[in-house]
């Protein structure tokens, strides 16, 4: 029977009425009701010539009734904190991120309600007497709210329930009359009503754009998808094509091998019967001599003239090798055939990969960036670039790992080479710039032109200075004045003087920009038009003792 009442017994019975918690050292007063003896120890901190009242049936007493401990609640509480359905199935414990209930013991119950009055969040075991009393009928009820005491004002104690606008901060009713007199206040729910009209559209902004943004990760997608296979494409076409272009290769060195072998054996055939004709007519020569030497000591003079007639007979002579042999050459020609082959090979080749390589680089699927607008962002484009040693003017000498450029007083030693510049004081890089780059220029004082050139640019004569063609672009600076050359036109050009140029270039967009670098970086002159080539940074330097470096940039 015991058992069948705890399992039937309601949770509620055994809940404190002032509390509304499973009671704690459960006492019973004399009208019959019982409590937390914490809950109505309360009793003795009232004035003694009051009267008691029970929380619950209102039963009053003239003097402090006896609290009487209950065993038998206290068995009860007892067996229904060990009872799995001891919490009330009803409702739910607070978890991280709910307003826990204020006035729960141990674990706590989710809020249900939070009173702007009493400043506190019920569950909805506690929030009961909100509802059934009188006396918590003027209490604000709302809903359950984190840092409730937060929501008053720190210098009035009152609920802040206006927004002033002027200061963007909510504010108590006496802040009004005080520090914020005067300003342009509103209620705190006008102000979250029209608030609330513009999260909307800024959500739908965000909405929108969000949209944008998915379609736009769609498309890249697709960009990237077929941007691969693309790339992969061109790469199987490309081994395919240079396969096609070995294999040919090797047919041809496979028909001169053969040639060469067909007529060596044509040649050493006819050699070699010639060789034998020779050494045969040798042997028989040989044997005549002999027999005619016997017959010159004979003493028969009648023998003598019997025999000679048929002796002195001698077969026609074949024509001796050595008057009509061409030099020895044999097959060095051929040799020097394919060589000149090579070299013009090398040449198509090495034209048509500079195109090649700049088809590659033509590769750009995105809009092309706006130009850099500080050193530090030009500084993510910088590239290392050297000097080619076969391009410079023998009156020029290179220091700093093929990267600083001096005028001497005495002609250097250099190599004859064919991209060497003849007529003046110049030099190109030795790396073609294709893409976004940008370098940096130090000059000495008196004259330097920092420039850029295709490769193919003239090595002598007048036309191969930079700036003197359409193959390249030359800035002059000088210590007063700067000026701007291409195809022989020369305009001069207003800005800051500095030892240090900055040249930037957007070899897709076809930009070529030349800057005053200092604390800041000035324009000096930008250049919009259509590269067809890659572009090499050249160095003018104009005269004895003057130097220019390409910097090296980190």
């Amino acid at each position: 029977m015991g058992s069948e009442m705890t399992l039937q017994l309601d949770p509620e019975k055994v809940c404190c009425s002032i509390c509304l918690d499973l009671l704690q050292d459960p006492v019973t007063v004399p009208c019959g009701h019982s409590y937390c003896l914490s809950c109505i120890k309360g009793w003795d901190e009232e004035d003694q010539t009051s009267l008691y009242s029970c929380p619950q049936c209102k039963q009053t007493f003239t003097s402090r009734p006896a609290l009487v401990k209950s065993a038998m609640f206290a068995d009860l509480v007892e067996t229904q904190k060990k009872s799995p359905t001891a919490a009330p199935a009803d409702h739910c414990y607070s978890t991280a991120g709910d307003v826990a209930c204020d006035f729960c013991r141990g674990k706590k119950l989710k809020a249900l309600k939070s009173c702007l009055v009493c400043r506190v969040s019920y569950c909805e075991l506690h929030i009961q007497p909100h509802y059934e009393s009188p006396a918590f009928l003027k209490h604000k009820l709302v809903e359950p709210l984190k840092n409730l005491q937060e929501k008053f004002c720190s210098r009035h104690d009152e609920l802040m329930k206006i927004f002033c606008r002027s200061d963007q901060q909510t504010i108590c009713i006496l802040c009004c009359m005080d520090e914020h007199k005067g300003h342009d206040t509103i209620t705190t729910a006008l102000e979250r009503s029209q608030k609330q009209c513009e999260l909307e559209i800024t959500q739908q902004k965000i909405q929108k754009r969000i949209q944008d943004r998915e379609k736009g990760v769609k498309v890249l997608q697709q960009e990237l998808e077929a941007l691969n296979g693309s790339a992969d494409k061109a790469v199987e076409d490309s081994e395919k094509i240079f396969t096609e272009l070995i294999r040919v290769l090797e047919k041809r060195c496979s028909d001169v091998e053969q040639q060469i072998r067909s007529q060596q054996e044509a040649e050493v055939s006819r050699v070699r019967k010639l060789k034998e004709k020779l050494e045969q007519e040798i042997t028989e020569l040989r044997a005549k001599d002999s027999e005619l030497g016997q017959l010159s000591h004979t003493h028969d003079h009648i023998q003598f003239l019997q025999t000679y007639p048929v002796l002195s007979q001698v077969s026609e002579a074949t024509d001796c090798p050595s008057f009509y042999l061409h030099p020895l050459q044999h097959f060095n020609d051929v040799t020097a055939a394919v060589s000149e082959a090579r070299h013009k090979l090398l040449d198509i080749l090495n034209e048509q990969w500079m195109k090649i390589s700049l088809k590659v680089t033509e590769v750009d699927v995105l809009l092309p960036q706006p130009e850099p607008s500080t050193r530090e962002e030009f500084l993510k484009y910088s590239r290392q670039i050297t000097l080619d040693p076969n391009t410079v003017n023998p009156w020029l000498s290179l220091s700093k790992g093929n990267r600083k450029a001096t005028v001497m007083r005495e002609k250097q030693v250099h190599s004859s080479h064919p991209d060497r510049f003849t007529d003046w004081l110049q030099a190109l890089s030795a790396e073609g710039l294709t893409g976004r780059s940008y370098w940096e220029v130090e000059r000495s004082s008196g004259g330097v032109s920092v420039a850029v050139a295709y490769k193919d640019i003239s090595r002598t004569g007048s036309e191969s200075g930079f700036g003197n063609n359409d193959r390249s672009w030359a800035l002059g600076c000088f210590d007063m004045s700067y000026y701007i050359r291409h195809n022989n036109i020369r305009t001069l050009l207003s800005g800051p003087q500095s030892s240090r140029v900055g040249v930037y270039l957007d070899h897709k967009a076809g930009t070529l920009s030349f800057y005053s670098v200092s604390e800041t970086m000035t324009l000096l002159h930008r250049v919009q038009t259509t590269f067809t080539q890659p572009l090499h940074a050249g160095l003018w330097v104009y005269w004895a003792g003057d130097a220019a470096e390409l910097c090296e940039l980190k």
